[in-house]
């Protein structure tokens, strides 16, 4: 039986298409006055689209293997690696720790250390936090589910990594016109940091991509990590200027862990043959 090829192309253009529609009526509608929390309802749709699509595309595929690895890669806590996932966790409180440090030889305050009474934002009264946990959630269902192997089936991780990073910038950008959003309040101080938003995606998702395949391809280590970070950018104190450090910072982050890790990133053992890597390198050893 052949190895199941995944379809790329398809994926995101329906993910971006549905999410888009979603948020840009939203967008709209956030706008005008008579909301009563539709843009709420929309933004969670539009959020959903990348997690719906991959469980569509995955059970449509009739691939008994890639059913398997999805069920597999949420449920499999024997993929997880505890002790990676809090060397990922300490290493992004080193990464808000420094940006704090640096930014105020800038002239920022050492009081960002301290944790914000509330969330920055919230969408049509929904709880914020309830917001960065179901997106910490759905989004990894749909990128993990589905997204990242699409493309790692063609290519590296280290080149997987430059791909998703991109995409995943570009898909957030309509929630920049949707009133309530931390996007929106970005959008408000300035073009500058709306491009740090979307800049300091890429190196994150190397960052996404490293704690992902360490775990043997976990969904549920993604999800943990990813809360986290959603979390930390939301309860520490950081000033907007703060967090253009930040990505400078993250970007060296992203490349000590790709040096550290040039066999996991550069391997191209499992293009074309994905499913079945993990139980081939386990044979070779």
């Amino acid at each position: 039986m052949g190895q199941y090829r995944y379809r790329p192309l398809r994926f995101y253009i329906t993910c971006f298409a549905a999410t888009w529609v979603f948020w840009i009526i939203a967008a709209v509608i956030s706008k005008s006055g008579n909301d009563n929390g539709i843009s709420a309802l929309l933004m969670l749709l539009g959020l959903t689209a990348p997690a719906v699509t991959a469980v569509i595309t995955v059970l449509a595929s009739g691939d008994k293997a890639l059913k398997s690895d999805l069920k597999e890669k949420l449920t499999g806590f024997y993929r997880i690696k505890f002790f990676s996932i809090i060397e990922a966790i300490i290493g992004f409180m080193v990464i808000v720790a420094l940006s704090i440090l640096f930014s105020v030889l800038a002239g920022q305050s050492l009081e960002q250390f301290a944790f914000t009474e509330d969330f920055s934002f919230s969408v049509g009264g929904t709880s914020a936090l309830l917001t960065i946990l179901l997106a910490a959630v759905i989004e990894e269902i749909g990128w993990r589910g589905y997204g990242e192997d699409s493309v790692a089936f063609y290519f590296s991780w280290f080149t997987e990594s430059v791909i998703f990073g991109f995409v995943w910038a570009f898909w957030h950008l309509p929630l920049f016109w949707i009133e309530g959003t931390y996007h929106y309040g970005l959008k408000d101080l300035g073009g500058l940091y709306m491009l740090n938003f979307l800049i300091g995606v890429i190196p994150l998702g190397f960052l996404t991509t490293w704690v992902y395949v360490k775990n043997n391809r976990s969904m549920l280590a993604c999800i943990i990590f990813h809360l986290f970070v959603n979390t930390m950018q939301e309860k520490i104190a950081m000033t907007p200027q703060t967090k253009c450090v930040e990505t400078i910072i993250i970007f060296f982050a992203a490349a000590i862990i790709t040096l550290a890790n040039k066999e996991m990133f550069f391997e191209k053992e499992h293009v074309g043959n994905l499913l079945n890597y993990k139980e081939e390198r386990k044979i070779k050893n």
